[in-house]
């Protein structure tokens, strides 16, 4: 979308008018939203790293720092954005008209002296004596004007003891130095910059005797003290009065200090001179001077603040309030990103201020803080996380989501390569009518088919009114039918599961049909067991934390088998089978009376003989073995090929990444057939 589109008077015919109003466009720059963002989103971007065994928190922290591209920001977008923030104020802005219109005013000064000195020398005097005199005085006076130091700073303080002829030229002066107190103290105190616009001697003093009680109060906290911060706010409400408590108050009188510090150290040496030079001459005050010098040492140790050099590298000039408000809003930005750059997740923002970022990033920036904090909260809302201590952790109903996303990204692929008959939308409950039409017989799910009913009846009787039904005529929908399963799902969880990338594709399709079941076949029963050295059964919770063990070796089938095949006779189902998920022949079995399993690489003739003998047993209990081998191995192939003999099921070679695929179109394609 380009330029926005006009808003152009229409002559709409009646009736037809514009049904949306007063509709305006704006340019997309990347930043607009099409639809919220949920939670279910944010933990789908987690689900790979989570079901890899990663942690919670670190997979939080890292989608926190990395954002999800094009739909929510993260910490390094809004760490950028910060820094964009602060460029555009350094390549806008020239720090080296700072002085300018202070030289303007100093210049001006002069002009009105000069002026004066040349009324009085070329005024008419009563005597020859007095013209003398004058012309002896205003020359003097020209001569302390030309002698003045070129450098703007020391002139300015070179002023403080010349005696001025013209009223309106020492006015001026003395309104030069009042603007210089106003700025460095409205630099230094905020919230009082209002009242420093017409510092009067009066505000001036009490300004003075201000900064004397902030000292006492500032040095008796030091000490351990606890000064009365509200009676403080009392007495000098225009400075305490934006401020919840010292430490908001010392925060504030920070930031101003380190706004003069960072000024100074973005100048070059001849400003720095300068600026020295104007502010001994602003505060050329012993007790304003002496009371600023004492409170900029106590904050300095209360809190020690950093100051940064910042180039600016513009053409636009500034003034110096300007430049201290500038060098302000940069250290704020600056401050901003040491807090952005060290945080871990999203939590770590909080002391953030949403309408400083707001006011100093824009409404993007706020924006992607706002998602940022809003990461967390969704997920809990949603009920797909949970604190455990100081801890997050996933709830069953997480798990069961990530399983869902596993079952979906499936069924996704699935569609698109059409791959079997699957119907990835459609979640039917088994039962679902065909197309096919019979006779209804006692029992039949009474599907009716109205129209062919009344016409078996008037084809049987005649065209006559009323149309008479008999038993006869009555033609139901054929119905397909689901048969009830158990199912144990063999994941081998063994190393070399993880050094062939293996692992991820086994836990996220056991994951997928846990799901699957769940959703579509409730009635079914789903067995998950985990086995390498040894085998143990496992809940579609414990996915998402499975990991390996690295000392533990082998890949004992023998006592998977024996453990699906337990788990099995527990089930009622006719239709049982085992799903086996490996990349290795079995390494490892047991010994009658040995409860430590015995491991061999290669593996032995015995290993192969103890799981063939599990395989007989599950065979002669109707179990049938479907194998999913993830490698080609020569021992890997010659056992598959042993135990197929032996059972009646089916061995597939896929590669990890279409795991999902097969296992799961197996299990849906078996699972309905048509009845009479």
């Amino acid at each position: 979308m380009n330029e926005p589109t006009p808003n152009v008077p229409r002559n709409d015919p009646p009736g037809l008018a514009d049904p949306f109003g007063d509709v305006r466009y704006t340019r997309w720059d990347g930043t607009q939203r099409l639809d919220a963002l949920e939670a279910e989103e944010l933990l789908g971007a987690m689900a790979d790293e989570l079901l890899s065994g990663g942690d919670l928190e670190d997979a939080m922290a890292r989608l926190s720092r990395w954002g999800i591209p094009g739909r929510m920001e993260g910490l390094k977008d809004f760490l950028e954005r910060l820094r964009t923030a602060k460029q555009r104020r350094a390549q806008r802005h020239d720090l080296s008209k700072a002085f300018d219109d202070l030289k303007e005013k100093l210049e001006e000064v002069k002009r009105l002296e000069r002026e004066g000195l040349d009324r009085r020398r070329n005024a008419t005097a009563p005597n020859e004596q007095l013209r003398a005199a004058m012309e002896k005085l205003a020359a003097e006076r020209m001569a302390q004007l030309d002698q003045l130091p070129e450098d703007f700073g020391r002139a300015v303080r070179a002023l403080k003891d010349y005696e001025f002829v013209e009223p309106k030229a020492a006015e001026k002066y003395q309104e030069l130095l009042k603007e210089l107190q106003q700025q460095v103290l409205g630099s230094y105190f905020k919230n009082m910059r209002d009242a420093l616009q017409n510092l009067t001697p009066e505000q001036l003093e009490r300004t003075r005797q201000m900064i004397r009680d902030l000292n006492r109060a500032l040095k008796e906290r030091m000490e351990g003290g606890e000064p009365d911060f509200e009676a403080f706010q009392r007495q000098y409400p225009e400075l305490a009065g934006g401020a919840k408590d010292w430490d908001d108050l010392l925060r504030q009188l920070a930031q101003g200090m380190a706004a003069m510090r960072s000024l100074w150290q973005s100048m070059s040496s001849d400003m720095q001179q300068q600026l020295e030079d104007l502010l001994g001459a602003a505060f050329n005050d012993p007790g304003l001077q002496d009371a600023m010098n004492e409170l900029a040492e106590t904050l300095g140790q209360l809190m020690p603040a950093e100051s940064y050099d910042h180039n600016l590298s513009g053409d636009e000039p500034l003034t110096l309030a300007e430049a201290l408000g500038l060098m302000d809003e940069m250290n704020q930005l600056s401050d901003m990103e040491d807090l952005v750059r060290s945080a871990r997740n999203s939590e770590d923002l909080a002391s953030l201020d949403r309408d400083q970022v707001e006011r100093l990033a824009g409404p993007s920036a706020r924006q992607s803080l706002d998602e940022l904090r809003r990461m967390t909260e969704l997920l809990e809302e949603a009920g797909l996380i949970r604190k455990d201590g100081d801890r997050y952790e996933l709830t069953p109903r997480g798990i069961r989501k990530i399983g869902q996303r596993s079952l979906e990204e499936i069924f996704k692929t699935l569609k698109k390569d059409a791959f079997g008959p699957h119907r990835a939308k459609a979640r039917g409950r088994g039962g679902d009518p065909t197309d096919e039409l019979k006779t209804y017989e006692f029992g039949d799910p009474f599907l009716l088919d109205l129209a062919g009913t009344v016409r078996n009846a008037v084809i049987r009787d005649g065209a006559k009114v009323p149309v008479k039904l008999a038993a006869q005529d009555f033609d139901v929908y054929r119905t397909e039918l689901t048969t009830q399963s158990a199912t144990a799902i063999l994941v081998d969880v063994s190393r070399s599961m993880l050094f062939r990338g293996c692992f991820l594709a086994a836990k996220k399709v056991t994951l997928a049909l846990d799901s699957l079941i769940r959703s579509t076949f409730p009635k079914d029963d789903l067995y998950i067991v985990g086995f390498s050295a040894f085998a143990t059964q496992l809940k579609p919770a414990d996915l998402p934390r499975l990991t390996w063990n690295e000392y533990v070796y082998g890949t004992n089938m023998q006592h998977a088998f024996e453990t699906a095949r337990t788990l099995l006779a527990r089930s009622r189902g006719k239709n049982k089978q085992i799903i086996l998920i490996t990349d290795g022949e079995p390494t490892a079995h047991f010994e009658q009376g040995n409860p430590i399993p015995r491991f061999s690489y290669p593996p032995t003739k015995r290993t192969f003989e103890e799981t063939l003998r599990e395989v007989v047993r599950c065979t002669r209990e109707g179990i049938t073995i479907n194998t999913f081998m993830l490698a080609r191995g020569h021992y890997l192939v010659d056992f598959v090929n042993q135990m197929s003999k032996i059972n009646t099921g089916r061995a597939f070679y896929v590669e990890p990444e279409r795991l999902g695929e097969y296992v799961l179109v197996d299990y849906v394609s078996h699972k309905r057939r048509r009845v009479a």
